[in-house]
């Protein structure tokens, strides 16, 4: 696996980051043993980033993945919603705790829009580089949907930024997929480490993987991309693409079969966007979320396009 120096953190990280989203009880609630042995078998395969957050509960499969791998330097990017310090400070404090570590390399503010939303989680931002000044935390970046995110991180003057690129721009809260790009070339250039998240938009461009891995990995201001995976076989199938070789046929038609479905997280606002977007009839408003009848849904992914708070994804 192809290691890249994340920017000027003195971070090398492999190619594949393992985004353990998919792991944990928001999505696939897999138990702590089959999430670790997942993680460690990627581990063993040459990954040796993975990416998680506060809010995703799934530090004790990362404990458990180095527990079972050996692997003890796994370099682990968390994230946390603090603005204030206090709540940087608990947010530091149940990472370091949780993961059985004395430091965490990577700590980010989760899903930051502009430099606006920056001043206002300030304290926080000032309380991780205080712990990045005392070796508790080796880079301090921020994640993003925006291109103003991206842009604010280098106006901040950060160590890295995480933010959505994917072949299509879905997900972008604020700009095109080219505007994207040029915000994340110009971070690359002013020293930022740049890692994305979201190339197969979430899971609602599963079907394309070919075409949006191709694009992902042929931007060279990008050091790393994080990929959400569940079994094996999609570990597998992921590093034949980070790795350049040929896929086995077998092996995609094992994981294009894998059942998925619908996700409509809890945050959704209930725009009625997606409702008149489907065209399956698929969709319903309840009462506190868009409603999916997975008996009519084709997981075609095209209500994500137009949901203003990236509220749905094809697990």
């Amino acid at each position: 696996m192809e290691l890249r120096e994340l920017g000027h953190t003195g971070l090398r990280v492999s190619r594949l980051c393992f985004g353990t989203l998919t792991l944990g009880p928001l999505q696939a609630d897999l138990t702590v043993e089959e999430g670790g042995g997942l993680l460690a078998y990627a581990i063993a395969r040459g990954v040796n980033f993975c990416d998680t957050a506060q809010l995703y509960k799934t530090y004790p499969y990362i404990r458990e993945g180095m527990r079972r791998s050996g692997r003890y330097d796994l370099i682990i990017s968390t994230k946390t919603y603090a603005y204030t310090r206090q709540l940087a400070v608990e947010a530091v404090e149940e990472a370091r705790r949780a993961l059985d570590r004395d430091y965490i390399d990577v700590f980010l503010l989760h899903e930051q829009e502009s430099v606006y939303t920056l001043e206002g989680h300030k304290e926080a931002l000032d309380y991780l580089y205080e712990c990045k000044a005392k070796g508790v935390i080796r880079a301090v970046g921020l994640s993003t949907h925006a291109i103003a995110g991206v842009r604010g991180a280098v106006e901040k003057g950060l160590d890295l930024v995480f933010p959505m690129m994917n072949v299509d721009g879905l997900g972008l809260i604020d700009g095109s997929r080219p505007q994207m790009e040029a915000a994340a070339r110009d971070a690359h250039d002013a020293g930022l480490g740049v890692f994305a998240m979201k190339a197969l938009g979430g899971g609602n461009l599963h079907r394309r993987a070919p075409e949006c891995f191709d694009y992902i990995l042929g931007l060279p201001y990008v050091d790393s991309v994080a990929v959400g995976m569940q079994s094996t076989d999609e570990v597998d199938l992921n590093l034949s693409f980070f790795l350049g070789q040929r896929t086995d046929p077998a092996l995609r038609d094992r994981v294009a079969a894998k059942p998925r479905r619908l996700l409509i997280e809890d945050w959704c606002e209930r725009c009625g966007a997606c409702v008149k977007r489907c065209g399956q009839g698929a969709l319903s408003m309840g009462e506190s979320r868009a409603v999916c009848d997975h008996s009519k849904c084709v997981l075609c992914g095209y209500c994500s396009t137009v949901c203003p708070q990236w509220c749905i994804k094809v697990v």
